[in-house]
C-alpha cells in the first residue's frame, strides 16, 4: 500500500500532466486523452501515467507519438509544480482497461444469449420422468410381493 504521500503526488502529477495535455501541448497528432491514472515508485524517482485515447489505432499511434515528443517539457512542469528536489521520470502507458472492459461486456452478452437460448428450450420441455419422482407419506410403498403374479 503506497503512503499517503505517494499517493497526494500521484495525484498531483496527474492534474498537472492532465493540464498540460489540454492548454499547453499543441501537438496536433494529439488525439483526444484522457489520463486515467498515475502510478509512482515509493521512492519517487519514477512516474507510470495511464491514459486511454478515443479513436481507433490511428490516433492511438499518433497519440503516442505526441506524449513520446513532450515527455521532456511535461517532466519539467511536472518538476517546476512539484518543487521536489529530483523530478519524477515520466512514462506514458496506454491504459487497457477500456479494451478490457469491452471484452467483459462482450463476454457477458453471450452468456445472456446463451441463458436466454436455454431458458427458451426448457419453455417446452416436459419431465423426463414423472413430475414428481419422490414418495409422499399419503402414498404406501409398491409392495414386491404383488408383482411375482
Amino acid at each position: 500500500m503506497a503512503s499517503p504521500r505517494i499517493r497526494k503526488i500521484a495525484d498531483r502529477v496527474k492534474v498537472i500532466v492532465a493540464e498540460m495535455l489540454e492548454r499547453r501541448i499543441k501537438d496536433p497528432r494529439l488525439g483526444f486523452v484522457t489520463v486515467t491514472d498515475v502510478r509512482v515508485t515509493g521512492d519517487t524517482q519514477q512516474a507510470t501515467v495511464f491514459y486511454t485515447v478515443l479513436g481507433g489505432p490511428v490516433e492511438i499511434d499518433d497519440t503516442a507519438a505526441a506524449l513520446r515528443s513532450a515527455t521532456g517539457l511535461i517532466r519539467s512542469e511536472v518538476g517546476r509544480q512539484l518543487g521536489m528536489r529530483h523530478t519524477p521520470t515520466l512514462s506514458f502507458v496506454l491504459d487497457a482497461v477500456p479494451e478490457n472492459a469491452r471484452h467483459i461486456e462482450d463476454l457477458l452478452a453471450r452468456a445472456r444469449d446463451a441463458d436466454a437460448e436455454v431458458a427458451r428450450a426448457a419453455a417446452g420441455a416436459d419431465y423426463a420422468g414423472d413430475p414428481d419422482p419422490y414418495r409422499t407419506p399419503d402414498q404406501p410403498a409398491a409392495d414386491p410381493a404383488d408383482d411375482r403374479g
